[in-house]
């Protein structure tokens, strides 16, 4: 696994949106984007995750940040999680993990002993003219919002 660094133009990139519309990276010039990668919609791990970006919302939009959850679930599983944790950003659909492996966040994992190909917890800071500005890479779930947070605000 191949990790995307700081620094590093981010890959061009258009995906199916929870309402099964396109959305591109492109569509956000003069934005920052926090693209963060999570592995399954509706774990718990992605729950609170998911739940510390929405409630942070306000803070970010002054901050001028768009966020995109991306994960391999299929389009039509994104709807539920939008619904059931009243969800306030997009989520997109990356099912053939063609831009997980672009961003180098699908590799090799190991859970309780079991080794299998997945989808990292990492999130990119990108700016607003499509570099990679910040790789959010250790944190624990709970956190991974003020840790974004406290990156923006240094």
């Amino acid at each position: 696994m191949n990790t995307l660094t700081a620094g590093t133009p981010a890959p061009a990139f258009t995906l199916m949106n929870q309402d099964n519309e396109p959305v591109s990276l492109s569509d956000f010039k003069g934005k920052k984007v926090l693209a963060y990668f999570y592995p399954k919609a509706m774990t718990p791990g992605c729950t609170v995750q998911a739940c510390g970006l929405r409630d942070s919302k306000a803070e970010l939009d002054d901050k001028n940040v768009v966020v995109l959850g991306i994960s391999i679930d299929p389009v039509k599983r994104l709807p539920k999680f939008i619904e059931r944790d009243n969800l306030n950003f997009t989520l997109l659909s990356d099912e053939d993990h063609a831009v997980a492996e672009q961003f180098g966040v699908w590799g090799l994992k190991k859970v309780m002993g079991r080794e299998y190909d997945g989808l990292h917890r990492i999130s990119f800071l990108i700016d607003e003219n499509g570099t990679i500005e910040h790789v959010f890479n250790k944190f624990k779930t709970k956190d991974h919002h003020q840790v974004v947070l406290d990156y923006l605000n240094q």
